[in-house]
């Protein structure tokens, strides 16, 4: 039998305190193992879909270190393969709460080999050269991908060609993924890129989905799931598109010390094939929306950072809609309202402050398509999925209750750190305590260049006063908060950083040139509250 190889990884996902994960995909069963210094941990492979994963728990880390690590498969080494980068490390904290805590994040990146010459270079490929380039400077606490790690429904030119080729006798979209075998293809295309594969080694990772990780406008109403579940392919790509993504992103995203209170895994590690556990749970996650938690929240330092699921958990009822499930939100909650943190941190794919005439239009969307009148309803829906406008506006009611709760909790400062709409701003809401808006998109696309000009009027105070007298004749009430733009919109692709020491911080933009380095693009002060 051949030796076990190593396909894709190893992905440094979370490290808690002196405990790290490791992800891996090999290319048969094996036992995998980690080896830092004197630390270490071994898992075996689960199967699914003819595929071997692990996520080996690495216990026993010094505080304070940058330890070097390699992965063994069956007792042979398999990471290190080269020396073009610098070792992969599992960095930890020091014991206390002073050392600064740094966040780096961004959304959106198409893969490396989607190759189209008016996309700028690749911002987190960018950020990976200067890292390895300087392995002394500062290294994030961890990285933070807010969503379209791939693309299922607009794969890469190669991805495209082979998708064609076994279309041949398939009644599937001819250019979109559908199966996990085609799922597991794109996170070989997207994560085997060298740059990229040496910075989810050596950088902690977490991420959560947005709709490009199944299909443009996942759940935007109750109406696109009933047009969707009439396609013949749809159950497939649903179950498949989040059985994937709970085996590449979200296994990363769970504690180390909570591993086995997750009955994903416990059921996909018990022994045997994992293929009808996954499929099972996939077609379920969709059926039973509220029956499993995307979200996750953790501590970094005095810094909590809670990443929300925007997408899979919707309540999409008319009368109801809700951006999140109510035992969802009930989570929220509770996880926000301990108070044992300076500041918060959410994640959220889609971001909560838009261009406030960009939010009059979608709140007025989400009135006339619930108002009952059948011609204005059916305007109204196609509006919405052609316009894109299913963001927290077009969730009235979650945006209020977002709000509300960010008044009733009292850290240092408030900072939503959001993706998707192809364009990096920073707004800061009229409330205390201090309360930020960074939204950082694309890592790698574009904003179409006729579009640029709309969004960027979209923040006037004229076209905002327009979109609200709008909004007001459609019966749609005024937002419950105000916020102003304070850097941006910046149009590169671009990677974002959010810094907190003590009870203040910093964010920063940079965006890629086109040699491939980065540049500054802003600089903010996020001053904390008393």
């Amino acid at each position: 039998m051949p030796e076990a190889q190593l396909v894709l990884g190893p992905i440094l996902r979370r490290v808690a305190g002196d405990r790290a994960t490791v992800w891996v995909q090999a290319s048969r069963p094996a036992t995998v193992e980690v080896r830092a210094g004197g630390a270490g941990g071994v898992a075996r492979t689960f199967t699914a879909y003819d595929r071997h994963y692990a996520l080996v728990v690495v216990d026993g880390l010094a505080p304070g270190t940058a330890t070097p690590y390699e992965v063994r498969l069956d007792g042979r080494t398999v990471w290190p393969v080269d020396s073009s980068h610098p070792p992969s490390v599992i960095r930890t904290r020091p014991v206390g709460d002073g050392a600064p805590t740094r966040l780096v994040f961004g959304s959106c990146r198409r893969a490396a080999q989607q190759v189209h010459r008016r996309f700028p270079p690749d911002a987190l490929d960018a950020y990976a050269r200067r890292l390895a380039a300087n392995p002394d400077a500062p290294a994030p606490d961890t990285l933070v991908l807010l969503g379209d790690q791939v693309y299922a429904d607009e794969p890469s030119p190669t991805v495209r060609r082979w998708l064609r080729r076994r279309r041949r006798r398939s009644r599937a979209p001819a250019e979109q993924v559908v199966t996990f075998d085609e799922y597991a293809r794109l996170y070989l295309d997207s994560w085997t890129d060298p740059e990229i594969r040496w910075l989810l080694s050596t950088v902690p990772s977490v991420m959560i989905f947005d709709d490009h990780e199944v299909i443009d406008d996942w759940n935007t109403s109750e109406a696109w799931r009933t047009d969707m579940g009439a396609q013949p392919w749809w159950h497939r790509r649903i179950s498949a598109g989040l059985a994937s993504y709970w085996v590449y992103q979200h296994l990363g995203n769970l504690d180390p010390d909570a591993l086995a209170a997750d009955p994903v895994y416990r059921a996909v590690t018990a022994g045997g094939d994992a293929t009808d556990v996954l499929a099972d749970f996939g077609a379920r996650a969709d059926d039973e929306r509220a029956g499993y938690r995307w979200s996750y929240a953790f501590d970094v330092g005095r810094t909590r950072l809670v990443v929300l699921d925007n997408r899979a958990g919707r309540d999409l009822r008319p009368g109801q809609r809700a951006m999140m499930a109510e035992s969802e939100w009930n989570w929220l909650v509770r996880t926000v309202r301990d108070g044992r943190y300076d500041h918060l941190v959410v994640g959220s794919s889609l971001p909560w402050l838009l261009a406030p005439a960009i939010h009059h239009v979608e709140a007025l969307d989400e009135r006339l398509c619930e108002s009952g009148r059948r011609p204005v309803a059916r305007i109204a829906e196609r509006l919405r999925r052609g316009l894109d406008l299913e963001h927290w506006a077009s969730f009235g009611r979650s945006f209020e209750a977002l709000g509300a709760l960010f008044g009733q909790i009292a850290p240092a400062t408030i900072t939503v750190l959001s993706g998707d709409v192809h364009h990096s701003y920073a707004a800061r809401a009229r409330m205390d305590p201090p309360t930020y808006q960074l939204v950082c998109s694309p890592v790698h696309n574009e904003l179409p260049s006729a579009i640029r000009p709309a969004v960027r009027l979209a923040w006037s105070a004229p076209a905002g006063r327009a979109a609200r007298a709008l909004a007001r004749l459609g019966g749609t009430p005024a937002p419950g908060l105000r916020w102003d733009l304070v850097t941006g919109p910046f149009y590169e692709n671009a990677i974002g950083t959010l810094v907190h020491t003590g009870r203040s911080g910093y964010a920063a933009f940079e965006g890629t040139t086109l040699d491939g380095g980065l540049e500054a693009l802003a600089r903010l002060d996020l001053p904390g509250g008393d």
